[in-house]
């Protein structure tokens, strides 16, 4: 039972190294109109495994283990760019992300109008 249980942590463990890493985290950009938008994700892991063995002078000699993992990811916003301004969006809001996805170009569009304005108007 030892070998097979040092294989199982063995597989989980570089099941984690493949999984955890930038490209897992920072997401592939894409393009909205002007904007250039990468999706930044939140990434949790865990995994646990156990063994045993024992005798009972009924049931003889008796050994077991188990091990298990699990991932989860959600994302938590987006880096989002415009010609040299860059901006994070977060979609922790209490709409939640559908609503983040509806707003985000009028929001991006009202966000890069008034900064506009306001350097025009101090340039006055």
């Amino acid at each position: 039972m030892k070998a097979n249980f040092e294989e199982v942590m063995k597989e989980m463990t570089d099941f984690i190294k493949d999984e955890a890493k930038t490209e897992t985290i920072i997401g592939k950009e894409f393009k909205l109109g002007e904007f250039t938008c990468v999706p930044v994700m939140a990434l949790g892991m865990g995994f646990g495994g156990g063994s045993g063995q024992g005798a009972t002078p009924k049931q003889g000699q008796g050994e077991g283990g188990g091990a298990g993992a699990g991932m989860g990811m959600a994302p938590i916003g987006f880096l989002v760019t415009r010609g040299d301004q860059i901006q994070f969006i977060s979609t922790r809001r209490a709409g939640g992300i559908a609503t983040a996805f509806e707003k985000l170009p009028d929001l991006l569009s009202k966000y890069f109008e008034s900064k506009k304005n306001d350097g025009k108007a101090s340039t006055n």
